[in-house]
């Protein structure tokens, strides 16, 4: 694995190899450095960007939820059977979840209460140890504080300038599958406005606006994997220095009730 920079105008997604199943309590931190430290993992580098996927975040703070300790209400058993869904889940999503925006056989697309509107609140039941489908994983309670908090912890360890992401695989209304998504940033511009710029022709662009932290996350999924591959973490080098600015987080990329035209 080369641990060169990347050509100008090139990116480089590398994997790192080696992290252990997270634990509640975990020091993300530590554990990165521990795998960094192992050959070929590649060295961090001033202005590299890492890609951290949610599962390994929520598991460290321990988002975990045993459903036998759920009891469902009303509402939840009523969805459930719209949805055909174990009812202690629905009751799950509705608990993280601020409105229900469609409910059918096998789909309840809800807005959690962070204003990602999402299948289930993004509640997974996957890769989860000793779970036998009892158990659940939230999001992290607040995803960007997670993120600024891991990097922190990285920059003071290693005395450079970096980026964090963390990641989960979103729907998307237009197209079928999924794909890696940002839910919480911490020193990048999650979204870059380019109206008022021209284009090559000269004409002023209108509507443009770059979902860069999307658009990593995603590039990121395809290397670290989606199922069992166990490669939660992707050192993404590269990225234009222009993005690697502080920003608002993840909320920059939400698009405002006002405009959701699915409602």
């Amino acid at each position: 694995m080369s641990d060169a920079p990347s050509p100008p105008g090139a990116l480089s997604f590398l994997p790192i190899a080696g992290i252990p199943e997270v634990r509640p309590g975990d020091d993300l931190a530590t554990l990165f450095g521990e795998a960094i430290a192992t050959p070929p993992n590649p060295a961090l580098h001033d202005g590299d960007v890492l890609v951290v996927a949610q599962k390994i975040v929520s598991k460290a703070e321990n988002r975990y939820v045993e459903l036998d300790h759920i009891v469902p209400g009303d509402e939840a058993k009523a969805l459930a059977q719209r949805c055909g869904k174990d009812a202690r889940l629905v009751e799950l999503v509705l608990r993280e979840s601020s409105e229900v925006l469609r409910a059918a056989p096998g789909v309840l697309i809800v807005r959690h209460r962070l204003g990602f509107v999402v299948a289930n609140a993004a509640i997974d039941q996957s890769n989860l140890p000793e779970s036998n489908g009892e158990r659940a994983l939230l999001l992290p309670a607040d995803p960007d504080a997670s993120a600024r908090a891991l990097r922190a912890q990285l920059e003071r360890r290693y005395g450079i300038r970096l980026a964090v992401l963390i990641s989960d695989s979103f729907g998307r209304a237009w197209r079928l599958g999924v794909c890696g998504s940002c839910v919480g940033c911490a020193g990048l511009q999650a979204l870059v406005d380019l109206r008022g710029r021209r284009d090559r022709s000269g004409r002023v662009l209108q509507v443009t606006q770059l979902a860069v932290a999307d658009q990593i996350c995603a590039s990121a999924t395809l290397v670290g994997g989606e199922a069992a591959e166990g490669q939660p973490v992707v050192v993404v080098r590269g990225v234009p220095r222009a993005y690697l600015a502080e920003g608002s987080g993840v909320r920059d990329l939400l698009r405002p009730r006002e405009q959701d035209l699915f409602r």
